[in-house]
């Protein structure tokens, strides 16, 4: 273990100017909108910043390395398909959202199919939410547990506690803000790291990648199709059904086409953000396939059994110059705190607006509004703190949290997709079709728990559950009809 005053002066820093400026938007007397949307007043670069910051958060930055060095570059064909799903929410999504009345996402649900649609959507939202949140906070930890010696636990709490402070006192605009500054900072670190390990790498980057294809190390994957093989198609289809439920039915999107001047900024906030996020996700491939590489010319340099998505904090920590790792780790947090404090800000509106406002008897006060925000944001905080320390010890984060999400959230973009495109739909037949799905998804996501072997792989769990919700929910409008 290498601890260094350097890069502890330059972590603790980096932390504290973020905490400032977060708290620096804090505001005693502000509406509900302007915690939630900014009252539709956010630059474009910066909301562009933000979607892309939401999807690079430690899940990217060390799982996606971690999962090339295990395996191969098949992960980033999820990546790939994030152009397609950002041409139809700028097509379709964001003018919707921006007609509604409504904060929520799931206000359209409610309106279409009645109160339950609204209630299934927010809290499978939530608990989506949550996962994401707890995969990331212990993601956070590895590289500070290889620095520090401190214990993975202590870290996700500390971590968790600091998000959470700006999260609920800056609201949306902090959000925001800290995520473009974050973005920046995180794009660096990679750069930075990758340039490092290639530098490192005996014969440069000819070497590296020399020896990564003579071990197929850049294969997409199979193109073959498989039902319990992770697949070329397999990822491909199952990124944009994820893609597209992300632009088309997440909360912390949505709040960002509603924190835009107008629909043009807000399209444009999305393109920026979407195609940001692949060359960037080319990046943290290379990173991983780099260390595979860098490994196999100094074996001796890395323990012998460590986790696939302990390899990246490693190396920041025990091969970076001093200084670099301080800010590296920065890089990391970053990318974590970024997601998180999105995450914690949008599941406080959905409680406001889907819970709160929907079930209170009398009408709620803007004090109360505020009030409320606040102590959801703690709330989910907390939660996600809790869920982080029940990630400590699984094999792989990134197919933990690809497998929670499709548990989660698989039957919400088959509802969504029924209330879009199927005009004549009664929500009694979305509501049998949503059953359907559910009992599918669950069945086919938990037989393993009970000794059965999975009949598909768990990532074509939320394309068939979608596709089976639309598919009854479109039969049953046709026999209606």
């Amino acid at each position: 273990m290498k601890t260094n005053s350097i890069d502890l002066i330059i972590f603790g820093v980096y932390l504290l100017m973020v905490l400032a400026f977060g708290l620096s938007f804090y505001r005693k007397k502000r509406s509900s909108k302007g915690f939630t949307t900014g009252e539709g007043r956010l630059p474009t670069w910066t909301l562009g910043m933000s979607v892309f910051a939401t999807y690079v958060s430690s899940i990217s930055f060390l799982a996606l390395p971690g999962n090339a060095f295990l395996k191969d570059w098949n992960g980033l064909v999820f990546s790939l398909s994030i152009p397609l799903a950002a041409f139809i929410a700028v097509k379709l999504f964001v003018p919707l959202y921006r007609k509604l009345d409504s904060e929520s996402a799931y206000f359209f649900m409610e309106e279409r199919f009645g109160a339950w649609a609204r209630i299934y959507a927010s809290a499978c939202y939530l608990l989506t939410q949550l996962a994401r949140m707890g995969a990331i906070l212990y993601l956070l930890a590895l590289p500070m547990h290889t620095l520090m010696g401190w214990s993975i636990p202590t870290i996700i709490i500390f971590t968790g506690i600091l998000v959470m402070i700006y999260a609920t006192l800056g609201g949306i605009e902090a959000v925001v803000w800290t995520d473009a500054i974050q973005g920046i900072v995180l794009i660096a670190g990679a750069i930075i790291c990758l340039v490092t390990l290639i530098i490192d790498i005996p014969g440069g980057f000819g070497g590296f990648v020399e020896l990564a294809s003579e071990q197929k190390k850049f294969s997409l994957g199979d193109l073959g199709i498989s039902l319990t093989e992770s697949s070329f198609w397999l990822i491909l289809i199952y990124g944009f059904f994820i893609n597209l439920q992300n632009f088309g039915a997440d909360q912390s999107y949505i709040q960002r086409y509603l924190g835009a001047k107008n629909d043009k900024e807000a399209a444009k906030s999305v393109w920026m953000g979407s195609l940001l996020y692949v060359p960037v996700s080319i990046m943290f491939f290379m990173i991983g396939t780099a260390l595979w590489v860098y490994y196999q010319s100094f074996p001796e340099l890395l323990p012998t059994g460590m986790a696939a998505d302990k390899v990246f904090p490693h190396f920041i920590v025990n091969q970076l110059p001093a200084g670099l790792t301080g800010l590296l780790i920065a890089a990391i947090f970053s990318a974590g705190m970024s997601t998180v404090s999105t995450s914690i800000n949008s599941s406080a509106t959905v409680l406001l607006s889907d819970y709160y406002r929907k079930f209170s008897k009398t009408e709620v006060s803007e004090k109360a509004s505020i009030g409320f925000l606040r102590l959801s944001s703690l709330v989910m905080g907390l939660l996600s703190i809790v869920v982080a320390l029940a990630f400590n010890g699984v094999t792989s984060a990134l197919d933990t949290w690809w497998a929670l999400a499709s548990i989660f959230s698989g039957g919400i973009l088959g509802l969504f997709l029924l209330g879009l495109l199927i005009k004549n739909i009664t929500p009694k037949s979305a509501l049998i079709a949503v059953s359907v799905g559910i009992v599918f998804i669950l069945f086919t996501s938990l037989t393993p728990f009970f000794g059965i072997a999975p009949l598909i792989h768990s990532n074509w769990v939320v394309v068939f559950g979608t596709l089976l919700i639309f598919g009854v929910g479109w039969g049953l409008s046709k026999l209606k009809s």
